[in-house]
This record gives C-alpha cells, structure tokens and sequence, in this order.
C-alpha cells in the first residue's frame, strides 16, 4: 500500500475508533435518539451538496425499496441501539463487541451460500467467540446483557448492511447511497425527538454530536472512498480490526475506562478470530462473493 493510501488507513481508523468515546460522552445528557439524529441529519447535511454537485442522488430512485432496507439494518436500527447500549456499558466493551461484525458476516455469507467455511475460518470463529464469551463474561454485570443483546443486533445489522450493498447497491454511486441513507434515517428519527428533546445542551454533548456527525460519518465515509480508491475494497476489513483499539486505548486515556482482565484476554482472541474467520476461501464457483469485500461498501462505478 502507498504512503497516501497507508496515511487514509490510519485517518479512517481514528474516525471509526472514536464514535464509541463521543457516543458514550453524549448519552450522559442527551437521550440516544438525539444522538442518533444529530448524527444523521448533519452528516448527510454536509454531504448534500457533494452529491447533488456529482448527480449521486437520482440514479437512487429506481431503487428505493432496497436503500430504505439498507438504511433501517444499516443505520436508524444500530445508531439507536449503539447509543442505548452506551448507557450501559463503557466505550471500551461496546468496540470489542462489535468487532465480531466480519465473523458475523461470514456466517451470514456461507448461510446464504455466497461464500464457505473451511478448518481454518472454522477455527477463526470459535478463537473469535471464545474471545467475546471471555470479554462478557469477565467485564459485564447481569444487569448489563440487555445492552449486550442491544450490542448483538447492532451487530447483525452491521453485517448485513454491507451484503446488501455489495450485492443490490454496488452498480449505484456510492456517495448517494451515503447521502440518501443518513438523510432517510435523519427523517425517521425526527418526529419523536421532541418526545425527548433536551431542555438545554450542554457544551460536552452538544459538541460530541458534532464530532459523531463532521468526523466520525461525513468525513469518515469521504476518507472511505479515499482509501478504496487507492488501496482498493480488501484493505477496508482491517479497519474493522483496528478501530476496536482506537476505543479501548481512549476509553482509557479520555474517560478512564478499566483496562481489565477481560479485555486483555478476550481482545486479542477477538481480532485473532477475526482475522482467521474473515479469511477469504477459495470460490467454488465464479459468483461466489469472497469475505474480504465485506464489512466494506463498494467503489463507486
């Protein structure tokens, strides 16, 4: 990989390392749902006029019904549950959970027949598991499993929100499909924020929210074409690896988050399991989708 492509590598890991930091820096004053929305409305705000200027939105239409899946699985579901969740259990816990989204995407991939499991990604699942069993079990009270479910299905969504870009939404524009997508959630989540909107907004929230919205969503997914244009869309799944560092070292460093015996043991296990469960297979056949072009989204055609 190039310096230019080596140096978005690193960008694009800190923006997708610290949401877990501003989410959880957020939901002390504000409800999840305004950080959801705050989040969407001017991430897609800002990138409004970058894909109205390359006519990125109308080729959308003809495919609505597909991006509005995409969009609920994708977005308005997981930011939801992720700011919940943050309620709940700290920063560094929430990154390492979902770093199990490449091991739930092959899963989902060899289920469906679009990809196989061999020993050795068998493997990579069970060391990948094991670390997240170790990691739940050693740093989460009873108290705290229903933010781990929250965790499980942002999970699940987070894996299938790539699928479906890969294999309905890879021939659209992909800064549209960004666009459109945080709009259409920004739209979902507004009629019942004044059910929770705050009667003030503190300076730590408030710019917390603008983070999560100007670096760790508009400019990260501009980074993100960046770095697939450069490296190209395999390169991408290391992020997937390395962001979950990014939250433990500044839940440590920023909000003093334990670095505990579960997470020494279980983060190393999850990033191990990771990198053997998401290792690509040879296809059987020529339409079979390998892993490594998934948890990313594909260049743009």
């Amino acid at each position: 990989m190039t310096r230019r492509g080596w140096l978005l590598f690193i960008a694009l890991s800190l923006c997708w390392g610290i949401p877990y930091l501003f989410i959880r820096v957020a939901v002390v004053d504000l409800d999840p749902l305004i950080v959801a929305f705050g989040r969407t409305a001017l991430g897609g705000l800002i990138l409004l006029p970058l894909a109205v200027r390359a006519r990125a939105l109308r080729p959308l239409l003809a495919h609505w019904k597909i991006l509005l899946l995409y969009t609920v699985v994708e977005i308005i579901g997981p930011w939801f549950l992720l700011g919940h969740a943050e309620t709940r259990l700290n920063s560094s816990t929430t990154g390492l959970i979902i770093a199990v989204v490449p091991i739930v995407a092959a899963i989902i991939l060899t289920v469906m027949g679009l990809d196989r499991l061999d020993a050795r990604r068998i493997s990579g699942l069970v060391i990948g598991l094991a670390g997240v069993a170790l990691l739940v079990g050693l740093d989460v009270r009873l108290d705290d499993f229903v933010a781990v479910g929250q965790l499980l299905l942002v999970v699940v969504g987070y894996a299938i929100g790539p699928i479906i870009i890969s294999r309905r939404l890879a021939d659209l524009p992909s800064l549209g499909v960004v666009t459109a997508s945080l709009l259409i959630a920004a739209a979902a989540y507004a009629p019942f924020t004044p059910l929770v909107w705050p009667e003030s907004w503190t300076a730590p929230a408030l710019g917390s929210v603008i983070v999560l919205a100007v670096i760790c969503t508009a400019t990260a997914f501009l980074v993100m074409f960046a770095l697939i244009a450069e490296a190209g869309p395999a390169r991408m799944t290391l992020i997937t690896y390395v962001s979950p560092a990014v939250a433990v070292l500044l839940g440590a460093i920023v909000l003093g988050e334990p670095l505990t015996i579960g997470l020494a043991i279980g983060f190393p296990l999850v990033i191990v399991g990771s990198v053997l469960g998401t290792w690509r297979s040879s296809p059987r056949t020529d339409n079979v989708v390998g892993t490594d072009a998934v948890p990313t989204i594909e260049r743009e055609r």
